[in-house]
């Protein structure tokens, strides 16, 4: 005679399914971005399985005034832009992310991050890439146009994101701070590094 299974079993075994499930649609897309972007299991010289990397530094803006940045990047969807090239290489990839800057000790700003990879398919060594760095969209407001951001551009050196190109733009921020033709040299580190040298 068969015995009944009471009902925490089968909610226990419809949890099972659903977090098998879910494993392996998360391990589908893992694969799927993989495929589309060898490069990003390996970034600037370390091992990247969760395809993004972070790092922080200095930005400098044109006046001479530096500030602490933080940025993680990692592959976008992908929106082809066919014939586009910089600097002689073929767009690869577009790149997504976040990063934090500090204008003012003690309170990381919280920015927006879209950027491409030119070259490099299966690796970042010799592949360009430029970063829009742009102010967080607030909540409930309809019109953002007008948020404030600065373009960095380059290249790793090693380890190193030296984002060096000239020229690169920006727009004041509303919080204040004006970052244009901007640079920065940025290394693998944690976000803790980043908010000591905020402080």
């Amino acid at each position: 005679m068969q015995q009944r299974r009471g009902c925490l079993g089968i909610l226990s075994g419809c949890l099972w399914k659903l977090v098998l499930g879910g494993a392996a649609i998360t391990a589908f897309v893992w694969l799927l971005l993989v495929v589309m972007n060898p490069w990003a299991l390996h970034i600037g010289g370390h091992t990247t399985p969760l395809l993004y990397w972070h790092g922080t530094g200095r930005v400098v803006a044109k006046d001479g005034k530096s500030y602490p940045l933080y940025l993680t990047f990692f592959p976008d969807r992908p929106r082809r832009r066919f014939g586009a090239r910089r600097e002689g290489k073929g767009w690869n990839a577009n790149l997504t992310g976040a990063a934090w800057l500090c204008a003012v000790p003690g309170h990381p700003q919280k920015m927006q991050v879209s950027g491409t990879m030119y070259g490099g398919y299966t690796s970042t060594d010799n592949a360009l890439m430029d970063f829009r760095i742009l102010e967080w969209r607030k909540p409930f407001r309809i019109n953002y146009q007008k948020r404030g951001f600065f373009d960095v551009a380059g290249m790793f050196q090693g380890p190193e994101l030296v984002l060096n190109r000239p020229n690169e733009q920006g727009i004041r921020m509303q919080t204040g701070p004006y970052i244009d033709n901007a640079t920065a040299q940025l290394h693998w580190a944690s976000y803790s590094e980043f908010e000591a040298a905020c402080r």
